[in-house]
């Protein structure tokens, strides 16, 4: 297998723990120099030197992690990265059918995590985004296991953080134990697409938009513990101020590609008239 720590916090972490598993390691970027190689996301298009290593060595799966280590991206035995959304929904696979219980994910996360916790029969609490609401929500709900779908993966055996080594051990485990590669786990998930914008937005209007959002879409369930969730029968978005930048965020996943750039582009275009205003 391959890992790329992006000369990060997980430089020497990830080869010996790696190492310790029995694999037989690739190591891309494990000098924790600083000196980062690749943007700061483990997102698709920052893991091209990843997937190359993948397919020339013929790895079984390929790990990035970012560069302090607490998100986890992952690499099919194709060299395809499949999105650092599935980092959480493979290790709770693995997690639930070894301990089953609660799962809690923030609002953003997947709906194929709730698939894979149906299969189980266990529930999953979604919680407002950031580590800190997630693992409060796992406390009190005594969680086997959850984080975040940006890669992070909390899994209360170890320790009640987002772990990029847990992650990586957790899907180790799940493809000895179902002699799966990840491109056949994933095939048995649930078809879906998730799209990622943001928009520049001044913190003072931030408010005129949520209110915005929630008039015309008054029609369908929300949630409003943390911006605006909208879920609608073939998919949901999600609009929130940021907390750290004069942006807003908007996600939005549906059954597929088109479904979910329609509905991403009707709430953008709707934001945009109201900041316009």
């Amino acid at each position: 297998m391959a890992v790329d720590s992006c000369n990060g916090a997980g430089s020497i972490g990830a080869p010996r723990l790696l190492e310790a598993l029995g694999v037989e390691l690739i190591p891309l970027n494990v000098t924790p120099d600083g000196l980062f190689p690749r943007g700061a996301e483990p997102v698709p298009e920052n893991l091209g030197a990843l997937c190359a290593a993948v397919r020339e060595h013929g790895c079984d799966v390929g790990f990035a992690q970012d560069m302090d280590a607490d998100r986890l991206a992952i690499v099919s035995e194709h060299g395809e990265a499949i999105g650092e959304e599935y980092t959480l929904v493979l290790a709770a696979r693995y997690a639930l059918g070894h301990a089953r219980g609660p799962v809690v994910a923030n609002l953003s996360t997947t709906s194929a995590l709730d698939a894979v916790a149906a299969g189980f029969a266990c529930p999953v609490y979604r919680s407002k985004i950031g580590e800190a609401n997630v693992t409060a929500e796992m406390v009190r709900h005594h969680a086997v296991i959850g984080g975040e779908g940006n890669g992070g993966v909390i899994y209360p055996q170890i320790n009640f953080a987002r772990d990029s080594l847990v992650g990586m051990a957790l899907v180790l485990h799940l493809l000895t134990e179902t002699r799966r590669t990840i491109s056949e786990l994933m095939a048995e998930l649930p078809r879906s697409y998730m799209l990622k914008q943001k928009m520049v937005c001044r913190s003072d209007r931030i408010r005129a938009v949520l209110h915005l959002v929630r008039k015309e879409y008054a029609q369908w369930p929300m949630d409003l513990r943390d911006g605006v969730k909208v879920t609608m029968p073939d998919g949901w978005f999600l609009v929130r101020g940021s907390n750290t930048e004069p942006i807003i965020r908007l996600v939005a996943e549906a059954q597929d590609e088109e479904r979910a750039r329609r509905m991403i582009d009707d709430v953008r275009s709707r934001v945009a008239t109201c900041l316009e205003a």
